[in-house]
């Protein structure tokens, strides 16, 4: 199993303020970027689609959120040429690579929240 020290052990830096590793890990792991992700990992999805999945967003943060996650390489961004505008949005490989390791993560936290809350109301 890795371990967090294993991780520094090799990468000393790692997760230091002004590292990468801590701007991509906000990204991924924002309360709108992760269920983005989630959505997109069922497959492509129009933006009408993920506004319906993702409940309770707000349009600004959907663009600001498929902005930020396409400039980090984890979500492709296709414009068809159709009337009216017709865009999909998809994981690029790197994206579902991550999801494969962060989808057992998401089933863990359906299965043990409502547990979890009960204990710290």
């Amino acid at each position: 199993m890795v371990s967090f020290a294993g991780i520094r052990e090799s990468s000393p830096q790692i997760f230091d303020q002004g590292c990468g590793t801590r701007v991509v890990l906000d990204h991924i792991m924002s309360k709108w970027g992760v269920l983005v992700l989630a959505s997109l990992s069922d497959g492509t999805r129009r933006w009408g689609e993920l506004r319906r999945e993702v409940d309770g967003i707000s349009e600004k943060m959907l663009a600001s959120t498929l902005r930020t996650l396409a400039a980090d390489g984890l979500v492709h961004r296709e414009s068809l040429p159709t009337v009216p505008p017709h865009v999909e949005y998809s994981l690029t490989p790197l994206g579902r690579d991550l999801m494969e390791r962060m989808l057992p993560l998401i089933e863990w936290v359906a299965h043990n929240a409502d547990g979890m809350l009960g204990r710290s109301r």
